[in-house]
């Protein structure tokens, strides 16, 4: 049976690289090693430095690896958070994380938006303690721009803000020197298999940590934002983590730094329009997000004429699988990704095979 190409937004393809790093894993025993040992310990660095280059963090940030993105809302709320969150809300993610923070007994609010939109004409509370958003919510195809991003660090100064990057990281630029905490999982841009989660956060969170901790407030136990810190200084985890994976996103990152960010962005700016095009001139598809400035790159998603099944079978037929809509949206939509694995021609022939299709 030929190979399918998997379009869904997560899990989605392996980077093209994965299978040869694979073999090479297999062949250097990365299964088998002890997860403290100076091999894991190698790992863990070429991952953190690497990413830390690509995503050009600036000194004074961290980076530890969790078992999901799930996971660092929790971590999150435990280590910096007292009494008060501010959540933007705007599709299934985005208010899940909300929704953990009412379930920790913190005072979250939120400014919620109908899937496809943002919130617009919110009030922050200047004692907010952090403020959080999704650069790119995967359930609806929808982007935060970066410059609305700055605008609130420039309001909310002493805030500690807090990005989902989950579907964005690395395609999606922003400048980490205006936010103080970012996560995302492996499954979707970095084209690797689930099981692995990155959080990056700088010392000002640190430092709400140790402030937490010192008036009495539990900050969780060895996933604890100053254990984490210690052990990263040492390349290691605080657990057995998922050495595999860290390894895999080693290679990766070496081979996107080898690429090039700026050409990976780039491309992502190309595909994204492409199917954003497609979708526009099909006359039994129509933009699910209708304000151009909102519309994801690396999530595309479409409102079908009748049901989604119809198109993801159709599409499958031919190889092409993508994802169908989210949540209440199910059946109704189809959720295209066009992450850094996707190569143009990939998706200027999934396009040329949409463009064909007639339900």
């Amino acid at each position: 049976m030929p190979k399918k190409i998997f379009f869904t937004p997560g899990p989605s393809a392996l980077y093209f690289t994965v299978e040869e790093h694979l073999k090479k894993a297999l062949k250097e025993q990365v299964l088998e090693v002890n997860h403290r040992s100076a091999q894991a310990e190698g790992y863990f660095k070429e991952a953190s430095d690497n990413l830390k280059q690509l995503m050009n963090l600036p000194e004074g940030y961290h980076v530890f690896f969790l078992s999901s993105a799930t996971e660092i809302w929790e971590r999150l709320i435990q280590n910096c958070i007292i009494e008060k969150s501010f959540h933007l809300c705007y599709g299934a993610f985005s208010n899940r994380f909300y929704d953990f923070a009412i379930k920790h007994g913190v005072a979250a609010e939120k400014a919620e938006a109908p899937f496809g939109s943002i919130p617009a004409d919110y009030e922050i509370p200047q004692d907010t303690e952090l403020i959080s958003m999704a650069l790119n919510e995967t359930s609806a195809g929808v982007t935060f721009p970066a410059e609305d991003i700055y605008k609130i660090r420039e309001s909310h100064p002493e805030a500690l803000i807090a990005i989902d990057g989950v579907s964005a990281f690395p395609a999606i630029d922003l400048d980490f020197s205006k936010v103080d905490s970012a996560y995302f999982s492996v499954q979707k841009c970095f084209g690797l298999p689930a099981g692995l989660g990155v959080w990056i956060v700088n010392d000002r969170c640190l430092e709400k940590a140790n402030r937490k901790l010192a008036a009495g407030h539990s900050i969780g136990a060895y996933q604890a934002l100053p254990n984490l810190v210690k052990n990263a200084k040492k390349h290691q985890p605080t657990y057995t983590f998922n050495v595999l994976n860290v390894y895999l996103l080693a290679r990766v990152t070496a081979d996107m730094l080898e690429k090039g960010i700026d050409v990976i962005r780039r491309e992502t700016n190309y595909k994204g329009l492409l199917l954003q095009h497609t979708i526009a001139t099909h006359p039994q598809l129509s933009h699910f997000v209708e304000d151009s400035r909102l519309r994801s790159k690396t999530v595309v998603v479409a409102r079908t004429e009748g049901p989604s099944e119809a198109w993801i079978e159709a599409l499958s037929s031919k190889g092409f699988v993508v994802g169908n809509g989210y949540g209440p949206h199910k059946g109704k939509q189809i959720r295209i990704a066009s992450f850094p694995t996707h190569s143009k021609e990939q998706i200027e022939l999934l396009a040329d095979i949409i463009t064909g299709i007639t339900l």
